[in-house]
Order: structure tokens, then sequence, then C-alpha cells
């Protein structure tokens, strides 16, 4: 009993900040149809430059830095890779974020150094113990954290004057935009507010792991298959996925192999794109001709 919980809260852990990630990808896409494919080194960057900032202001102040740091991030990957494609319907935009990305990254190991760093957690060390499962305070903070960011998200799409551009371009881009919302720029506040939540995924995920320039390639691929899984058009799927994904990798790591820990999510992710390929929350696009 005191592994099965072990497993479930460490899966959940992981499986949060792949749904955090997933969450940037599926509000991208709602808006504009695009992905940022270098969103994991949104997080890497982000993760770095809160380690840096956490030094001058401690980890609590370094948050909202982060948070705007991630959302200026995101806004210039929006305006040079995303754009200009758009504006003469080109597909462009994915190797242009994929380039973005591949430069950040070598920027980060040019100013942070190639090896990973420690990541100072604000919480105790001490773990605690429930039900037989030992518990870090990090973990219960990463997990809080997540849900926290998303269900702002959410308050904000739903309360605000700008959210509601963002629902109603992802509703419809076209019909927006002829009732007076300026979808170009929903979209790069949609960009912002992805890689803002990227950003932040690092900063919580990295006092429990080493930080890196590294650290963001695995995640945003993983974060990303949350989101075809989950569906990119669904809030909730990226949290479901995300927990389906951390727990079947925790469990896989635990029982048979680590090094055999992404195999699951990989075959759930086939297996979701040969059956439902909307995704198990995704609703399938019908076009009239």
């Amino acid at each position: 009993m005191s592994d099965l919980l072990q497993i479930l809260f460490s899966g959940c852990v992981v499986g949060m900040i792949y749904a955090v990630v997933a969450f940037g990808y599926q509000l991208t896409f709602a808006t504009s149809g695009t992905l940022n494919f270098g969103q994991g080194e949104a997080l890497a960057v982000g993760a770095l430059f809160g380690l840096t900032v956490s030094h001058h202001v401690g980890y609590w102040g370094m948050i909202p830095i982060v948070l705007l740091f991630g959302a200026l991030y995101g806004i210039g990957v929006e305006r040079i890779g995303v754009r200009p494609a758009l504006k003469i319907g080109s597909e462009g935009w994915i190797m242009a974020t994929i380039a973005i990305g591949i430069i950040m990254k070598n920027v980060a190991e040019n100013v942070w150094g190639k090896e990973d760093l420690r990541f100072p957690s604000p919480v105790s060390d001490t773990s605690v113990t429930i039900g037989g499962a030992n518990v870090l305070p990090m973990e219960f903070l990463v997990i809080g954290g997540a849900l926290a960011i998303m269900a702002a998200i959410e308050v904000f799409n739903r309360k605000s004057i700008w959210g509601k551009a963002v629902i109603a371009t992802a509703a419809d881009r076209d019909a927006a935009g002829l009732m007076g919302i300026d979808t170009a720029q929903v979209i790069t506040l949609s960009y912002a507010i992805s890689c803002a939540t990227a950003a932040f995924a690092g900063v919580l995920i990295a006092p429990l792991t080493m930080v890196g320039a590294g650290m963001g390639a695995s995640l945003g691929l993983k974060a990303f298959a949350v989101a075809i899984i989950g569906g990119l058009t669904s809030g909730m799927g990226a949290v479901v996925g995300g927990l389906i994904l951390g727990i079947a990798e925790t469990a896989t790591g635990f029982y048979v192999s680590t090094g055999y820990k992404d195999v699951p999510g990989l075959v759930l992710l086939l297996l979701v794109l040969a059956l439902k390929p909307s995704g198990l929350f995704g609703k399938a696009t019908i076009k009239k001709v």
C-alpha cells in the first residue's frame, strides 16, 4: 500500500508539470492553430533565469519576475517566429519555433554553463510520511502551484475582457475579427501566457531536480504528448493526460525498470492517435464544405 501511495504522489508531481506545459500548448493552438515547439526551452531558460533572480530576491519574490520574463519570451517567439508565417499562410512557424528554442538553449549553455545546477528549495527538505509514503513539502508545492496557475488562467479567460477575447478567438478567429477583436494581439497574448506558464513550471520542478539548459527537451516533448493524449482543445484533458502519463512513468520505473519508464506514455500516445485522434477529451473538428 505504501509503495502504491508513493507512486501516486510522485506520479502526480511529474504529471502536473506536464499538465502546466501542455496547457500552454493548448492555448496557442486554440487561438492560432500553431504550437511553440520550443516550449521546453522556455521552461529551461525560465528555470535558469529564476535561479539567478532568486539569489537576489528569494524564491517567492522571484516568481512574478519569472512570469514576466516568460511572457516577454513568448511575445518574442510569436513576433519573430509565428506572426510572419501566419501572415502568408505558411507552415514556417514550425521550424521557426524549433530554431528559436535551439538558439535559446545555446544561449543558456553559454550564460549558465552546460553543467546542471542545484536549485535551492524554498521549503524544508525533510519529507513527511503519509500512509507509509514519504512526500517532500516541495512536492505539495508543485501540485498546488500547478493547479493554482491553471485555475488563474481559467479565471482570467472567463472574467476578463482579454480572456473573453481569447475564448472568442479560439471559437472562431474570423468571426472574432469581424466583431472588432484584434486577433493578432490575442494570439500574442496566448503565446505570452503559454511561455509564462512554462517558465513557472520550470521554477516549480527545479528544486526537485537539477536545473540546466537541457532540462526542457524531455519535459517539453512529454508535455506535447500529454496535450495530444488529453486533446488539444481541452484544459481538463491536459490535467488528466498529465496525471496518466506521470503515474504510468513512475509505476513503470518502480515495477519494471527506469529504462522503460518512457514506454507506457508513448504506447498510450500511439493508441490515442489510432483510436481517437482528437484526444481523450478533445472534440473532432467538423468542416462544412
